[in-house]
Formats: C-alpha cells, structure tokens, sequence
C-alpha cells in the first residue's frame, strides 16, 4: 500500500486502530464490519485540510454542503442491516465521497451507488479507483428513484434524511431484504424496513442527524 493510503501521524493506521477500538467501546459487535472499516482509510476521503481529523467521531464537511459521516453512524447502519445474514446485493443512495461505499464493497460483491451531485460523484470514483475497489457501479440520478434497471436489492441503505421512506426503494427491496435510513426532517432516528413474505415491518433506533434528501440532479 502506498504512503498516501497508509497515512501518517493522525492519519496513520495506528490512528485508524484506535478508530476501531472505539467503535467497539461504542457497541460495535460484528468482527465483519470493524474489518471492513479497518480496511479503508477514511483519510483520503475527506479535505485535505481535515484529513488529521479523519479518525476522529465526527462528521466531516465535504464540497455542496455535504458532509461525510462520522464512523459510529456507518458502522452502526451497516451492523444492523448485516445482522444474521450477508449483505447481498446492496444499493446505496447518497454516494457523497464513496467512503461507506468502500466499506460495502469490502463486505458484499454487488455495491450500486447513487449520488446526484455530479462532482462528488467524481471524486467518488476517484478514490474507489486508488484504491482498486472493482465491485462498484456509480450512477449519477435522483437517489428518490432509487436505481430500477438494477433492482431488487437485497440492501438498500440511504445516506440522507427522508421524512418518509420513498415508495420507489420499497419497490425495489427484494423479500428477505432490509433498508435502512434517517427518518425524519427537524428530528430524524434510523429506520429499517424489512421485506417478509407477508409484508414490511419497520423498526427504529437511534437518534440521528444527517443532510436532507434532495431530489433531482445536480
């Protein structure tokens, strides 16, 4: 691995280390997800000029008013939609830099991302390419829509807040499969969706905040 993504100082993978034992000390459980997220260094996603800030719990500023989120929030997403069982084939909805899209790659063969901000969705690519990550499709559309030429998806998580889950990602949930996001505008707790054969049962957690969803394209 070359020095840029190995780090160095606040950004090395002794940092990242620490990363990962926090997360346990947080509650995270699932040896498969503190892998993945000690595969990835979170560093090379962010602004240079808040990369020594990278491994800290925090979310981070992107261009276009997005932010990247902080490690315990993907983590945590990813944990409850990998409870029990793989991951499958997972759509993503709100790209943004492609960090929690590197973390799925590392955990599923199938990672569709969507993201409607054009720039980003370069840079998203970008990273995915230095870090040689080919089990990726990137799709510049409205995340509302989902990705329909591709469905069903036994994943769905959505990285931006909804103050209801969009018909088009039910639509798009195979049965058997889960959908995770932040529900909600001025308040918002995740929620996942599950697909029985009998219908959709919907739990909530945590409290949450994330950028709002917006629709169409930029």
């Amino acid at each position: 691995m070359n020095t840029s993504l190995r780090g160095i100082g606040m950004t090395s993978e002794r940092t990242r280390a620490r990363m990962i034992e926090r997360l346990r000390e947080q509650g995270i459980g699932d040896a498969r997800v503190l892998a993945a997220m000690a595969a990835i260094p979170r560093h090379i996603f962010v602004e240079e000029a808040v990369a020594h800030l990278a491994y800290d719990d925090m979310p981070l500023p992107l261009m276009f008013g997005q932010t990247i989120s902080q490690p315990f929030v993907v983590a945590r997403m990813i944990e409850l939609l990998i409870a029990g069982r793989e991951l499958g084939k997972t759509l993503e909805i709100g790209a943004g830099c492609g960090y929690q899209t590197a973390v799925l790659a590392m955990l599923t063969k199938e990672v569709f991302g969507v993201e409607r901000i054009a720039p980003l969705l370069d840079r998203a690519r970008g990273h995915l390419r230095q870090l040689r990550l080919q089990r990726v499709r990137l799709k510049h559309a409205d995340g509302n829509q989902g990705l329909p030429e591709a469905a069903l998806f036994d994943t769905i998580i959505v990285a931006a807040a909804s103050a209801h889950v969009p018909q088009p990602l039910l639509d798009q949930l195979a049965i058997g499969g889960r959908l995770i996001l932040p529900l909600g505008s001025s308040s918002q707790v995740l929620c996942m969706v599950e697909r029985g054969a009998e219908g959709l049962l919907e739990k909530r957690y945590d409290a949450v905040r994330f950028v709002p969803m917006l629709p169409g394209v930029e």
